[in-house]
């Protein structure tokens, strides 16, 4: 006689053992129509699920976030059975959800053709429509591999074949069709009401190169139309907001095979490059850093120490000299710990904050490499902070402060935070890790951030917090990190002379505010679709003249802004002032300063802004203090638009 929980704290007897269905029957008729899932105990389960003791109970809802998972994995399954509908020899493979949507890879004699995925998506409204209910049922391993077998479905016989014997598959069916899969998934193919096939690409066959291809149809999922049809705007807008796109329009940088997963930077984007430098520069002085350059070769023996060769192995590159085996170096803490060591240090020394801009190298697999979001070659505006356990609150808070100064300057003002606890590789003993994980919690808390667990990505030397940024048109992209290391200064023996002149470990405080330098940069690209803020904007203003009778004004006008550090450029050309205007409006040049006869004369300025603006005529002086003032504000108060 199960006892049922339902999260409002009401319980519900029933003589027998329940389904999720049933228990929703029982609360309501409506309810019962809007169950899409359950979570007993919290795990997500079918409503098909039977309850056979007692449990507590939440019916998943389309309302319910995590109603999105059991819907794209659904409507994974519901290509499967358009494809084979439409081609009865394709095979399926694999098909999980991702984010935003999910894929399926498929083995079929030709690839498929976009006139293919129509055929796809018009099916699979069809299906969708039909509202076949989906049933669950178990089978042995061997049955099921026979059984897939007997159906031509080698790849997926495959996938059973290398589940443990003893273990019973799951089979789920909707109409005359079905697949193996864990699940769980919706009750019916009615439920899914919002999906849309995006595109086809190759994947080999479990990820392994030396695998034959299959055919990758991705698609996207939602709960209902108005969701799918906002994920479709906003993917149109991140595709003119691509920073590959406005880096080729503004000439910002390049990249080219002869340096495969590196960036070329030009004139315009080592301009931004180095106010980003400069900026963060400034900052970290303010907050007591020192800054140092490391090595970029570093003996093996280091990286053995460290744990990083057992535990980072394949992502470094390797050298070799006189017979010694070095890596370049994918991070800059050991360097660090390396630094700290010259000279014994007192408690009197700590905390001592580290800071680099230091150049790392990973060897990312060439398929993953996506312009500045993922390099081979990058720079992290990377620290550590040693220190004493007692000193972690203070520098965590004082950390998270600089943090979200430095993120609300860049024009970032929604930052979430993650906390990131042991992963399943990773070093040290389990009292280490809970020391390290109570510490990390305990600073978090005494920063008065809300934060959310990302249960085993910490890294793997400590549990590290996530600074996740919200950018203009509501993607997330995490930057900043935080991570809390008894370990490191163990391994490479780095000690200071206490208060009571013992020896003690300091602890290691990793921590990042952009990140990699290439891949901030790429997120701000696109947060402001190039429209930078003027304080970051390579050319500030750009002074325009009507005729060549203004030319040796133009020349006046801008020697005096560059004194006064603004970046100008001058454009005397033999064109049309609207062509003029038109041309610099597109390179987003925050200010368009135009001269003619009257304003020449009168040693004025007509002021325009990119966005169209008209701030009229005034002095030249006018237009100097204008400009500073936006770019000293961030642009956080800016009168460009």
């Amino acid at each position: 006689m199960p006892v049922i929980t339902l999260p409002d704290g009401s319980q519900r007897s029933f003589e027998a053992a329940v389904t999720v269905a049933e228990v929703a029957a029982s609360i309501g008729a409506g309810l019962a129509k809007a169950a899409i899932a359950g979570r007993v105990d919290g795990v997500l389960v079918d409503t098909s699920h039977r309850i056979e003791a007692d449990a507590s109970l939440a019916i998943v809802t389309d309302k319910d976030p995590v109603a999105l998972e059991v819907i794209r994995h659904s409507t994974a399954h519901l290509l499967a059975q358009a494809v084979q509908s439409i081609y009865p020899t394709a095979q399926v493979t694999i098909g999980p959800v991702v984010d935003n949507g999910f894929y399926y890879d498929f083995a079929f004699e030709r690839p498929f053709t976009p006139e293919d995925l129509d055929k796809f998506e018009a099916k699979m409204k069809e299906l969708a429509k039909a509202d076949h209910k989906v049933e669950r049922r178990l089978m042995g391993r061997d049955e099921a591999v026979a059984l897939f077998k007997g159906m031509g479905e080698h790849y997926k016989a495959e996938i059973i074949a290398s589940i443990p014997a003893d273990q019973e598959i799951s089979l789920y069916g909707q109409g005359e069709w079905f697949d193996l899969c864990r699940g769980p998934h919706v009750p019916s193919t009615g439920k899914l009401k919002a999906f849309k096939l995006m595109k086809v690409a190759g994947a080999y066959w479990r990820g392994n190169s030396e695998n034959e291809m299959l055919q990758r149809v991705y698609g996207t999922a939602w709960r209902n139309d108005q969701e799918l049809k906002d994920y479709l705007t906003r993917l149109e807008e991140a595709e003119k907001r691509d920073h590959r796109r406005i880096g080729r329009e503004l000439g910002l940088f390049h990249q080219q095979e002869e340096a495969v997963g590196s960036v070329f930077w030009h004139p315009p984007g080592w301009t931004l490059w180095r106010d980003v430098e400069t900026y963060m520069r400034n900052r970290l002085s303010q907050a007591g850093y020192v800054e140092v350059k490391s090595p970029q070769l570093l003996d093996r023996t280091l990286w053995e120490k460290t744990g990083h060769w057992d535990n980072y192995r394949e992502n470094m590159f390797i050298a070799e000299s006189e017979h010694r085996m070095l890596a370049v170096k994918p991070m800059n803490c050991p360097g660090h710990v390396l630094i700290y060591k010259q000279g014994m240090k007192s408690y009197r020394d700590l905390p001592l904050r580290i800071a680099e801009f230091g150049a790392c190298h990973r060897n990312e697999p060439s398929g993953a490499l996506h312009g500045l979001m993922r390099v081979r070659a990058f720079t992290q505006d990377d620290a550590h902070i040693f220190c004493t356990e007692d000193q972690i609150n203070a520098e965590t808070v004082a950390f998270c402060s600089l943090l979200q100064a430095v993120y609300a300057d860049f024009g970032f003002t929604e930052v979430a935070v993650k906390f990131s606890d042991r992963p399943e590789k990773r070093a040290g003993s389990d009292e280490t890790w809970d020391k390290a994980e109570g510490a990390l919690k305990a600073a978090v808390e005494a920063a008065g951030l809300q934060y959310t667990l990302n249960p085993g990505e910490g890294a793997f030397y400590g549990p590290k917090l996530e600074f996740v940024l919200r950018d203009a048109i509501g993607r997330d992209w995490q930057c900043g990190t935080l991570q809390v290391d008894f370990v490191l200064p163990e391994r490479l023996d780095a000690e200071y002379v206490a208060e009571d002149n013992t020896r003690q470990r300091p602890v290691m405080l990793h921590r990042a505010i952009l990140g990699s330098f290439e891949r901030f940069l790429a997120i701000l690209i696109e947060h402001h679709a190039g429209k930078f803020p003027t304080w970051l904007a390579p050319t500030q203003a750009a002074l325009l003249n009507i005729t060549d009778r203004q030319a040796g004004y133009m020349g006046e006008c801008a020697d005096f802004l560059k004194n006064q550090g603004v970046r100008v450029d001058t454009d005397l050309r033999n064109e049309k002032i609207g062509f003029k205007i038109r041309e610099h409006t597109l390179r987003r040049v925050p200010y368009l300063l135009v001269a003619g006869d009257r304003e020449a004369e009168s040693r004025t300025l007509a002021v325009r802004t990119r966005s169209g603006k008209d701030l009229g005529s005034m002095p030249l002086e006018e237009v100097a203090e204008l400009i500073q003032s936006d770019i000293a504000g961030r642009g956080r108060h800016s009168l460009e638009g």
